[in-house]
């Protein structure tokens, strides 16, 4: 098994070598190609005898080889800053709740991972072995099937079926109070994929000590319906995160039924995404006292003649005290500017935000170089083309190694262009 790291964007080829003399294999590209497969996928796009990744990071495995997909919001191009940037991905993935734990011993993450792939399994066997700690819930199931005693309900159809020459049988359905339910099935799932796909050596005694101590379940097949099924009570809320964990290395992981040498596990997050989500908990954690935010708040762009509504909206990133005098508008980008003005396509899309939600002020926020300017839309409707006093900020804010410095200073610097006059 070999581990590669990249940043977003970057292209690797055929034969190239890395920091420590991994290199991109046949066999791996081939295996890249396949998963790629004739649909695509949204975490890379295939070039001659090469890849491209796009805009998602984190970990993609494909047979023996793991490809960690780093973000970028400057140019590094050494291992101490490969270093810098898994540290902030992590962070960042803390700071949105990717990486929160319901184990109060999470301080002893001290694991130094070769990849964020080893950090999602040492997070996950630590919630498992709070839970073994803690004692494993208990809960009622319907058991159907032959006794040696009669109890519950006799289904006589099936008893007389079953049971013509075994008197001292009883075909029943009753009622079993134990540890064998869904939940644990879906853990111990994951805990046997742990086993299968770990390649730290760190982790391989915590694994075989979760395979010896938790109670073995039959296999079941997991999909999306599962999950949406589960209802957590007051019992069984603590498995939460290790549900959260295992759904999300069972249903991204995708095992070569043919070969059985190239499975897929992919751990990719859209850093679009994650940028968003990032900046509106940094606002949400350092807002000042009466003020309101808003993620994702909606509302109708389009409305067809026949006057039923449309499913048509426009979907600002975020909105800070909604329906306000003193509203604003922030719409997060993760690319840098590198000192030059945003897209026409960014300055269209800001400027639709400020037309419908009345807003006193509205940012375009970017990672980088620390800059703050300001400008005035032109009003399309003068000949002389005047500025109007429909402002808009573009922001780019300094990337930092502290998180909760780095989130101080986003919470700051919007807070304070929004009350700028």
């Amino acid at each position: 098994m070999q581990i590669i790291t990249v940043f977003e964007h970057q292209t690797i080829k055929l034969g190239q070598e890395f920091d420590r003399g991994e290199k991109l294999t046949e066999q791996s590209l081939k295996d890249f190609q396949k998963y790629y497969g004739e649909k695509g996928v949204p975490y890379f796009s295939l070039t001659h005898n090469g890849i491209r990744f796009n805009e998602y990071v984190g970990v993609i495995q494909i047979g023996n080889t793991i490809v960690e997909v780093l973000p970028k919001a400057d140019k590094p191009d050494n291992n101490d800053q490969k270093a810098k940037w898994r540290d902030i991905l992590i962070h960042m993935l803390r700071a949105v709740g990717e990486f929160d734990i319901h184990a109060p011993s999470s301080s002893t993450l001290k694991l130094k991972p070769n990849s964020i792939l080893d950090l999602y399994f040492e997070l996950y066997i630590k919630e498992v072995e709070y839970l073994l700690n803690a004692g494993l819930v208990k809960q009622y199931r319907k058991v159907e099937g032959n006794v040696t005693s009669l109890k519950g309900n006799l289904l006589f159809g099936k008893h007389i079926q079953q049971n013509l020459t075994h008197q001292d049988r009883f075909y029943v359905r009753h009622t079993a109070y134990d540890v064998e339910h869904k939940l644990h099935h879906i853990l111990y799932k994951a805990i046997r994929l742990l086993k299968s796909i770990n390649t730290n050596a760190n982790l391989h005694s915590r694994i075989g000590s979760l395979m010896l101590h938790f109670p073995e379940m039959a296999d079941i097949s997991v999909s999306e319906a599962i999950f949406e099924k589960l209802v957590f009570n007051r019992k069984t809320y603590p498995y939460k995160k290790a549900i959260d964990i295992a759904k999300l290395l069972l249903l991204n992981y995708h095992p070569d039924v043919s070969k059985g040498r190239a499975n897929v596990l992919a751990l990719m997050f859209d850093m679009n995404i994650l940028w968003e989500r990032f900046v509106y908990i940094s606002l949400r954690k350092n807002k000042p006292i009466n003020t309101t935010i808003t993620a994702q708040a909606s509302k109708d762009f389009w409305k067809p003649e026949n006057g039923h509504r449309s499913s048509t909206a426009i979907r600002p990133d975020i909105v800070v005290n909604k329906n306000s005098a003193e509203c604003m508008v922030i719409d997060t980008k993760w690319k840098n500017l590198n000192g030059k003005n945003p897209s026409s396509e960014d300055l269209r899309q800001i400027y639709v935000y400020h037309e419908y939600y009345g807003a006193k002020r509205v940012a375009l926020v970017y990672p980088g170089d620390a800059f703050h300017t300001k400008g005035s839309f032109v009003n399309p409707n003068l000949s002389n083309m005047e500025y109007t006093e429909r402002m808009c900020s573009v922001i780019s804010i300094e990337v930092m190694s502290d998180i909760k410095k780095w989130q101080k200073a986003i919470g700051s610097i919007l807070i304070s262009d929004l009350r700028t006059p």
